[in-house]
């Protein structure tokens, strides 16, 4: 309880979401949350919980590519809240019903065109999401089906373990700079946790997109399989993890990222006006209308 408790906190919950508050203004009876959930879908989201394996499937399911518009990341961070709420939940596998795409990142028209004001609401977002998964006390496995690029790496690197299936067209990376955009100290924060500081710093300063075998090689994903075996495989890898006594394996993990958490937390409102200051510059709207052009020619 004291974990859970400690890793809310570090989430500022009611900052960002209206939605979100009223969600947690009183705590749900966990057997109701966990039968309402069995067969769980919003427009965007799909959540299967298991009770006899304490185990939640979260599918991602936003046309045509997963990406993290504001109203996607919302009903993310409203299924991940109600999830956290339930103490049968132990586990979370994170994946995607579109195909052959995870996610392919932030929803670029969130950044193009927009008010500061949208700006702002959209980069609270995705904070929120990063936070949320980053210090979730839930195991959490990203059963990487597809590729993945920008946020959709970020979302893959929050969770504690990443299945990627063996399709050399699949990608995954922290590919900003191509687009114009520099990653924020978290996300490199979150890439130098998990790949290293040089690799990091290649990987960001060259928008680096990597294959399976290559994602693996340099430790981005820890499993690469058949395409047919990733839901299952993080389904087995999952129960190595809840093998684990929770409180051990919760403190564990808290204590190898509270202080990353923690940078963002005190950081928040400066890095939402860096944000802002930095995406609604007239050469970064140019960038980004023209990698827009370049979309619409090439389904053209």
């Amino acid at each position: 309880m004291a974990l859970r408790a400690c890793l809310r906190g570090k989430r500022g919950l009611t900052a960002v979401f209206s939605q979100l508050s009223s969600c947690s203004h009183g705590r749900v009876s966990p057997v109701l949350v966990a039968q309402q959930r069995n067969n769980s879908t919003s427009q965007k989201v799909q959540v299967d919980f298991d009770q006899s394996t304490g185990v939640a499937v979260l599918r991602m399911q936003n046309p045509p590519v997963n990406s993290l518009s504001l109203e996607f990341l919302t009903e993310i961070c409203i299924n991940l809240e109600k999830l956290e709420m339930d103490k049968s939940c132990r586990g979370l596998i994170v994946t995607s019903n579109r195909p052959k795409v995870f996610s392919a990142g932030l929803d670029i028209f969130e950044m193009y065109g927009k008010t500061p004001e949208r700006c702002a609401e959209f980069w609270k977002a995705v904070q929120e999401m990063w936070l949320k998964l980053y210090g979730s006390s839930m195991a959490t496995i990203a059963a990487i089906n597809g590729s993945s690029p920008a946020g959709g790496c970020l979302m893959c690197m929050t969770c504690d373990y990443r299945i990627m299936a063996d399709n050399p067209r699949y990608t995954i990376g922290l590919n900003e700079t191509l687009l114009g955009i520099v990653a924020p100290f978290w996300f490199k924060d979150t890439m130098t946790n998990t790949l290293g500081h040089r690799t990091t710093e290649l990987a960001l300063q060259l928008g680096s997109l990597y294959s399976p075998a290559e994602a693996l090689k340099i430790g981005l994903v820890d499993q690469v399989v058949p395409e047919d075996q990733v839901l299952t495989t993080a389904t087995e890898a999952m129960s190595k993890w809840l093998a684990i006594p929770d409180h051990a394996r919760q403190i564990t993990k808290s204590m190898m990222r509270k202080s990353t958490i923690d940078r963002l937390t005190a950081n928040r409102e400066s890095d939402i006006k860096n944000f802002v200051g930095f995406v609604t510059k007239a050469s970064v709207q140019k960038s980004l209308g023209m990698y827009l052009e370049m979309l619409k020619n090439r389904k053209a």
